[in-house]
């Protein structure tokens, strides 16, 4: 059996890896196949012991120092405690290790992404350039009055979003948007709830002077930078041309990058169902037929207890990837999301609604769109929808079940769903088995 399938399954892999949406992880992320063909690729990369413990697929190599992401050795700060000193700094900065380009592998569950990270290439991540982003990332001092950091709108401790209506900036300023989480960023270069920045470089320098978020200038935040000896320091080492407000924003979109999602629950039970989808009816022989791939499912099925779902949590998985729930026409792939722009029809029916990607584009289309945001880890970050108009997500759930608000340009994949309470309730239970653990950081010892 085996060997016969994996000569079927090389001719379907070459004709299939090129197709738009075999990127993800899910029968989600692969629509377009036939039930048959999903199975067979699947089967695919267990047979080839891509499905392993520890991850799923081979992560991005460009050389040096292999890690995965979300190895907490990334983003725990130069080594000691209390004040950061100047005699701490040199050392980390004459470790020769700390400034390797580094090879980075995605976690299990993001790893079918692997080939859709964006800007390591422009950008290589180094431990020291990364850690010099965490200490910017975390410091108010980048900001016109020192009071507020990119972490103000977008912390660890709550998702790396916050749990406000909308961001609040110096002065408590409120902008027009819900704060979009700043984890999974890797995996897309546009940024922003409505594309406007095309990297991440791009979008760190943005709120640095957006007169109601940090409220600074670009000048000023680099002469601050060089008249600060540790900073100086570091930006001397980590980059050719020392501190510039480019340099800034790299340093920052390095640390952005290391944030990523651990395999969930979801991803620990998705891997049980996709080899048993792949082995199909054969699954009763398997043990006699394949003892290796055996081995590799009972594995599976362990971890999977281990990494328990609820049964609640089982239903609901078949409703978000079937035409049930439609979840997976839009949030899709390793990151589930497909990053792209949708009217749901949200604040649609104000005087004057926020038209979103439009402003971007002036395509007509595109009025009242937003990005999907990732599924991953979304149960940490409420209130959701762009204006951060729905508290839970027990509502987003009744929005999409009503099919949105009715306007023109809604979107044609929104529909009523009419789901019974019990669905709706198996639905929250899905999405809350997605959430996998955070990389532990470090968020003070920055320079004073």
């Amino acid at each position: 059996m085996n060997r016969r399938i994996v000569r079927t399954l090389d001719v379907s892999l070459r004709q299939d890896r090129e197709g738009p949406t075999v990127r993800g992880w899910g029968r989600g992320a692969w629509r377009h196949l036939s039930e048959e063909r999903w199975g067979l690729i699947m089967l695919r990369f267990s047979v080839c012991g891509v499905v392993l413990a520890g991850g799923l697929f081979a992560g991005l190599s460009l050389g040096g120092e292999k890690v995965t992401l979300g190895d907490p050795s990334l983003t725990a700060g130069i080594p000691g405690k209390g004040k950061l000193t100047s005699d701490q700094v040199k050392s980390w900065l004459a470790d020769p290790k700390n400034h390797l380009d580094l090879s980075v592998e995605l976690p299990m569950g993001l790893a079918a992404g692997s080939s859709l990270i964006q800007g390591i290439k422009e950008n290589p991540l180094t431990r020291a350039k990364i850690e010099l982003g965490r200490q910017l990332y975390f410091d108010p001092k980048l900001s016109a009055d020192a009071s507020v950091s990119c972490a103000e709108c977008h912390h660890p401790d709550e998702g790396y979003s916050r749990h406000t209506t909308f961001g609040v900036g110096i002065k408590g300023q409120e902008g027009n948007r819900n704060s979009p989480v700043s984890y999974n960023r890797l995996l897309t270069s546009v940024q922003f709830w409505d594309g406007r920045a095309n990297s991440l470089e791009e979008q760190a320098k943005g709120p640095i002077a957006n007169p109601i978020e940090m409220g600074n200038t670009h000048e000023k935040v680099v002469a601050d930078l060089k008249k600060n000896d540790l900073y100086r320091a570091q930006f001397e080492k980590v980059f050719k041309d020392g501190v510039t407000i480019d340099n800034v924003a790299r340093a920052i979109a390095s640390f952005e990058r290391v944030i990523v999602t651990g395999a969930s629950p979801f991803d620990y039970f998705d891997r049980v169902k996709s080899i048993e989808k792949g082995v199909g009816a054969d699954l009763e022989t398997l043990k006699e037929d394949d003892p290796e791939l055996f081995a590799r499912y009972e594995e599976a099925k362990k971890a999977s207890a281990q990494h328990a779902i609820s049964d609640s949590a089982k239903r609901g998985y078949d409703i978000y990837f079937t035409d049930k729930g439609r979840c997976s026409t839009c949030h899709v792939g390793a990151n589930l999301s497909d990053e792209k722009y949708h009217n749901l029809g949200v604040g649609m029916d104000k005087p004057k609604p926020d038209l979103g990607r439009y402003d971007q584009t002036k395509v007509d289309a595109d009025k009242g769109a937003f990005k999907t945001p990732t599924i991953r880890n979304v149960a940490l970050s409420a209130p959701y929808m762009h204006d951060g108009s729905q508290a839970t997500l027990e509502e987003v759930v009744e929005w999409y079940d009503k099919g949105g608000e009715k306007n023109p340009y809604l979107s044609d994949k929104i529909v009523p769903l009419k789901l019974t309470k019990e669905e709706k309730a198996d639905l929250v239970e899905f999405m809350k088995a997605c959430t996998g653990d955070f990389p532990k950081v470090e968020i003070g010892r920055f320079p004073e």
